[in-house]
């Protein structure tokens, strides 16, 4: 019987915590605690592709990248995506291994380095808003004006750099990625949102300097492997509306109808829940079943239903 296949997204708060410095050794021990419950779902049949954010880890290749421009080269933004997919990618697939071994389950894991199509007509390429990597003061600005790259000053906390995050149509290694899911093999894709490319005259990938949001990269991965389910793990255990306000309301189940219309209400942030809640929009108009969204830690009790948020059609 064929497996069930299910797309997790991890979010930034697996690897490092509320107050944590994010130190590798910090990381692996928040890994090890993450995936104990993806494991049991794994003992339990699924077929599990996983996903996840890379916020903090970009964010820190590009304060090392500014901070040694005189003593090493520059990377470009794709580039430190790239090497946050094989960082974190390196971190997931050791503790997969290592846990899968001690329940006694022989199955190899594997990152895939994902790139994503986007149009190279995007606005965002045009216009970027996505803030990224550490502040600088008006002095600093200076020492990075000549890389090419858009400073803008945020909200009085002072200049920062902003990149285009354009919207992920397809995904190039899905069929590598289909071909390792058909051969048991875990896998570990899309990490950060893959790498933004376009596609040239001649057909060539051609990398556009941004970042794909997670959740948006994922539904796309999701509906180009066939998977039915999709869980978005993140720092709370339901979706809310009138989030932190004294009138919180926590919702068990969203409707398709229900969900776009607390996107226009402004319940969810662009920073925050929006993009979880317009890739579910997205995967479950595409032919998805269910998505759940909660936290971490309550990730098998949503599954069997007695916490977190389904939207489903």
């Amino acid at each position: 019987m064929k497996k069930e296949i299910l797309a997790i997204a991890l979010g930034g708060n697996a690897l490092i915590k509320s107050g944590q410095k994010g130190t590798v050794y910090e990381q692996f021990a928040n890994t090890r605690e993450a995936l104990t419950d993806v494991v049991e779902l794994i003992k339990q049949g699924y077929e599990v592709v996983l996903t996840h954010g890379n916020g903090p880890q970009v964010g820190n290749i590009v304060i090392r990248t500014e901070a040694a421009l005189d003593k090493a080269y520059d990377v470009p933004l794709g580039v430190a995506v790239a090497e946050s997919q094989g960082e974190i990618g390196y971190m997931i697939q050791q503790t997969l291994q290592n846990k899968l071994r001690a329940a006694g389950i022989k199955r190899e894991v594997v990152t895939v380095i994902t790139q994503v199509v986007a149009d190279r007509n995007d606005p965002q390429l045009k216009n970027p808003s996505k803030p990224i990597g550490p502040f600088y003061s008006k002095e600093e600005i200076d020492r990075v004006k000549g890389r090419n790259i858009t400073i803008v000053e945020d909200s009085g906390r002072g200049y920062r750099r902003v990149v285009p995050s354009p919207i992920p149509l397809d995904v190039v290694e899905k069929n590598s990625i289909k071909k390792l899911i058909e051969n048991d093999v875990i896998v570990i894709a899309a990490g950060g949102g893959g790498m933004p490319v376009y596609i040239d005259e001649k057909g060539n990938y051609e990398g556009i300097d941004g970042v794909v949001d997670k959740d948006l990269a994922t539904a796309v991965l999701a509906e180009k492997i066939g998977a039915k389910e999709m869980i978005i793990l993140t720092g709370v255990e339901k979706v809310c509306l009138n989030y932190n306000k004294p009138n919180q309301k926590a919702l068990d189940k969203i409707s398709i109808a229900d969900a776009k219309r607390y996107l226009k209400e402004g319940q969810f942030p662009e920073g925050s829940m929006g993009p979880k809640i317009r890739a579910s929009v997205q995967f479950i108009e595409r032919g998805g079943k269910k998505v759940i969204i909660t936290s971490i830690d309550k990730l098998l009790e949503a599954m069997d239903g007695k916490t977190g948020t389904i939207i489903a059609p």
